[in-house]
């Protein structure tokens, strides 16, 4: 059986030693999160996610969901008395508006408590993060009505939410979509249609489930222009929000998947099903993409959880099997063999996932904490940076930590050998379950697309510009400092690279848009590893300080240890993973000639 340990310590590290959380106490909800309570949250929430949550992944993968006769659909087992505990523990609100019962805690410890999740159960995980999800679109588009009935029930986790998007005909392009809203005459609406994939469609976690529906009202334009946003309940809610009876919607079946099997990913069947309108008429993809934004930094998360606890294992099997002698002689002599991790290819293998997983941490967490700044802030300068930055990160935390952590779960399969191929060792899960990250809130192709395509040129390239400064800013600030020009010097070259391939796309994407299209994917890529790059420097140059302050302090071994490790991690990246960014360049510059040149039917 896998383990799971929740890496709190360097979360810890993150917030207070690199991002210096502290700094934005200033802002609502963050005078509470004292460092004493960000360590008892995350120290609690660790502990329910080992405890709890983690145990019941492999149960969740054999039994998957169940639908039964009536259509109703039973999860795994545990799962409803887990779900249970999330509830009561306070964990879908923890930052959520006190307004609706919330404990109004920045956004920034739920990426956290996302990561844990994901790590120890990403199917489960996914029951409340679409729910929180949710909980974002009714806050910022919802009506007074609809916030007053819905959301303190949604937000305590009584009642649960999704997002029904996909039809079977259409995906990203959801200007085809078919599902119609006619108007009742009393302001809801009759929604008939078919949507599929939906992830918690229906299950026995909750009282009520809260259905965020796109549809075309009779008579909407054509297109994406012609699409609203509904709120459609499985069960009717009273204006008391007293349940009534069931709405016009159904499971119609359970998709048979690769992996995630303890997640119900449903067709939905909407049969004149009663639903009200959320935000304005024909601008349903506005309020939708609220939502969106926010699943598509917590698959980002997803990607990095599995790619964590991959890891883990991974590094947990290595120490353990012997196999072959060190090449350096005998690392065990009173053994017939070594560890494996004494080998310098399972080490390259260990400290890739690592580097990337401890720098794709800070990335996220910078992420999380941009939209705390850019939604809590009253100064409309910082408010309108840390969007920017948002806009500009979240197709990169999207694509870039699910495909890597992918990878990475695959690289960790990879060191147990024959084993990793085996169900009972668990990896070969954590590889199946990894894949869906890839694929579903938008596929890594369309993220790439929507940050070379809209994304850097967004206000005459604001967001990108402003990125490439402080990045320069701090490699300027640190070119002096001998101990950290060995992160400093790496990440300034990448940084020309990354400016090199977005001036190339400026003269030679306009005038033949496949020239985009074609280096799309490298460029995410490209600017993924710079910003990982970045918070490796800020990461090293955070324990450069913490091993000074260290010293001759009580405990300070340990410190200074954890410190060293982090270096020596940054140093390992900066030498063996940054230079990938000459490489990404190279094929962006390739252009789309040999990509395009195939005729069709030669494929």
């Amino acid at each position: 059986m896998p383990s799971y340990k929740a890496p709190v310590d360097d979360v810890l590290f993150i917030l207070n030693d690199v991002l210096k959380i502290e700094r934005h106490s200033n802002l609502a909800g963050f005078a509470d999160a004292t460092p004493d309570v960000i360590e008892a949250v995350l120290a609690e929430g660790a502990r329910y996610c080992e405890e709890v949550v983690a145990p019941l992944n492999r149960v969740g993968d054999l039994e998957g969901c169940r639908r039964n006769p009536d259509g109703s659909v039973s999860t795994p087992t545990g799962f409803k008395a887990a779900y249970d505990g999330y509830r009561e523990g306070g964990w879908m609100g923890l930052s959520a508006p006190a307004a609706y019962g919330g404990q109004d805690l920045p956004m920034t410890l739920n990426t956290v408590m996302q990561e844990f999740i994901s790590a120890a159960n990403l199917a489960f995980g996914m029951y409340p993060g679409l729910t929180q999800g949710a909980i974002a679109a009714l806050v910022t588009h919802g009506t007074e009505e609809q916030k007053t009935l819905y959301l303190p029930k949604m937000v305590e986790g009584a009642w649960t939410g999704t997002m029904n998007l996909t039809e079977p005909h259409c995906g990203t392009d959801l200007g085809l979509l078919k599902t119609k809203a006619v108007p009742n005459g009393d302001g809801s609406y009759a929604i008939t249609g078919t949507k599929i994939f939906i992830s918690a469609g229906e299950h026995d976690l909750s009282e009520n489930i809260i259905h965020l529906v796109i549809a075309r009202i009779e008579g909407a334009p054509a297109g994406t222009k012609g699409i609203s946003l509904f709120l459609v309940p499985k069960l009717m809610v009273g204006p008391d929000g007293s349940l009534g009876a069931r709405n016009g919607v159904s499971c119609g079946s359970i998709e048979h998947k690769m992996g995630i099997h303890g997640n119900s990913t449903c067709v939905m069947n909407y049969d004149g099903a009663t639903g009200w309108l959320v935000g304005q008429e024909n601008r349903g993809l506005n309020a939708m993409f609220v939502m969106m934004n926010e699943a598509r930094l917590a698959v980002g998360i997803q990607g990095l959880g599995q790619s964590e606890v991959a890891y883990q294992n991974a590094v947990a099997y290595a120490k353990d099997r012997l196999q072959g002698r060190s090449l350096n002689g005998a690392a065990q002599p009173d053994k017939p063999a070594d560890p494996i991790i004494v080998h310098p290819d399972v080490r390259r293998t260990l400290m890739s996932i690592r580097a990337f997983n401890e720098a794709a941490r800070a990335l996220a967490l910078w992420t999380a904490l941009s939209s705390d700044v850019a939604h809590r802030s009253e100064d409309k300068a910082e408010r309108q940076a840390a969007d920017d930055r948002l806009g500009l990160l979240t197709p990169v935390v999207k694509g870039v930590l699910t495909d890597v952590g992918f990878d990475n779960t695959v690289r960790a399969q990879q060191v147990f050998g024959g084993h990793g191929y085996i169900a009972e060792w668990g990896m070969e899960q954590f590889v199946r379950d990894a894949r869906i990250a890839m694929i579903y809130e938008g596929a890594n192709g369309i993220q790439a697309m929507d940050l070379v395509g809209r994304k850097l040129g967004r206000e005459g390239g604001r967001a990108v510009m402003a990125f490439f400064g402080e990045v320069q800013g701090f490699c300027r600030e640190n070119a002096g400092d001998d101990d950290m020009k060995r992160f400093v010097e790496p990440l300034a070259e990448s940084l020309d690279h990354l400016q090199g391939a977005t001036m190339w796309f400026m003269q030679h994407a306009m005038a033949k848009p496949d020239n985009a299209g074609s280096g799309a994917t490298e460029y995410m890529h490209l600017i993924g590893l710079v910003a990982l790059g970045y918070m490796w420097a800020r990461m090293c140059k955070a324990a450069l300080e913490k091993k000074v302050a260290a010293n001759g302090a009580v405990a300070s071994a340990g410190i200074v240890g954890r410190m060293d490790a982090k270096l020596a991690t940054g140093r390992f990246f900066m030498e063996r993973m940054m230079p990938e960014t000459g490489a990404l360049k190279r094929r962006i510059e390739a252009g789309s000639d040999a990509i395009m040149a195939l005729p069709a039917e030669m494929f």
